[in-house]
């Protein structure tokens, strides 16, 4: 095996909430064209999730495996179709999001009972069992929430707007929903679905909210597109100066950060979840391994601040990050 591979395979053990001891070195030496790891996800391949794209792809050019990704829009019927048709089409492996796990239930299932293991992966991190997987790889978006909760504690922000731009995505209620148990002051969700297909209208609406409260000072954008494109706009015309943090990242979010005009983002590291996902799956298929010890494997919250902002914008630039 080379020494890259072994590498990899350290870096995942190490980031493991539980070890599973082996008894030997999977599948030494040679390529493994022949398993086909297949990344399927709800993503839009946008700012985010091409990164995550970017994550699986090099872990499957690392260890010589086949890759099939695909996102599916925000289309939670055309990802369970394209799990199904992956089932026929071959798959060894599959790591799926699962921000609306009804949807992809019975096709995550069929997988299972196919024999095909499977992770969720960025979404699912209180179902992934329920979906069949044997751990799940990502951000518990409730921790997440919290932990934006106590930045905005810290900032002095008082009433804080948490948009919702996907209404079937658990992950961005949670998001809400962990927000509201640690802030200290007054927090209101409010529906911005289908937010980012509009971001001019989507800074609209949330100019009216501030408009329409004056005691709104803070927003917890739930994308940085939306921070960045709608949350920021609608801060600026209005003279607010509210305090913004965001989930996730992108250029414009990051120079916002560096200017001082954004406050935060939560990096939930996107590329380690596409890459590990990849990882776990081969592991398991070559040497037996169910890493996680029946729980997630967490790749954030991290955050982004005014602190370590250039250092993340060279490795955004690099395609990592």
């Amino acid at each position: 095996m080379s020494w890259k591979k072994l590498s990899v395979i350290a870096a995942v053990a190490s980031l493991s909430l539980a070890g599973c001891a082996a008894t030997g070195t999977p599948d030494a030496g040679g390529d493994h064209a022949d398993l086909k790891i297949c990344v399927y996800t709800h993503g839009d391949g946008g700012t985010f999730w091409s990164v995550a794209q970017a994550g699986a792809e090099a872990a499957a050019a690392d260890l010589g495996v086949t890759l099939d990704y695909q996102g599916s829009t925000n289309d939670s019927a055309k990802q369970a179709a394209t799990i199904e048709a992956g089932i026929a089409g071959g798959c060894s492996g599959i790591a799926a999001s699962a921000p609306d796990a009804g949807a992809i239930k019975d096709a995550m299932l069929a997988a299972k009972a196919a024999g095909i293991p499977t992770v969720t992966m960025n979404s699912g991190s209180s179902v992934f069992k329920e979906l069949g997987a044997f751990t799940h790889v990502g951000q518990d978006e409730i921790v997440a929430g919290r932990e934006a909760g106590y930045r905005f504690n810290e900032l002095g922000a008082t009433k804080v707007l948490c948009p919702i731009q996907e209404a079937a995505n658990s992950g961005l209620t949670d998001r809400c929903k962990g927000l509201s148990e640690t802030f200290e002051g007054e927090t209101v969700d409010f529906n911005l679905d289908g937010g980012l297909a509009d971001l001019a209208g989507s800074a609209a609406k949330l100019q009216a909210a501030l408009e329409a409260d004056p005691a709104i000072d803070g927003i917890f954008a739930l994308n940085a597109d939306i921070a960045t494109g709608a949350a920021l706009v609608a801060s600026d015309n209005t003279g607010r100066n509210a305090i913004i943090g965001t989930v996730d990242m992108s250029a414009d979010a990051l120079t916002a950060i560096k200017d001082g005009k954004m406050a935060f983002a939560v990096d939930q590291q996107q590329y380690a979840q596409g890459y590990m996902s990849v990882v776990l799956l081969y592991l398991n298929l070559t040497n037996a391994h169910e890493l996680g010890g029946g729980l997630p494997i967490y790749t954030g919250p991290g955050f982004v601040t005014k602190d370590n902002v250039d250092k993340v914008m060279e490795l955004v630039a690099a395609g990592t990050r």
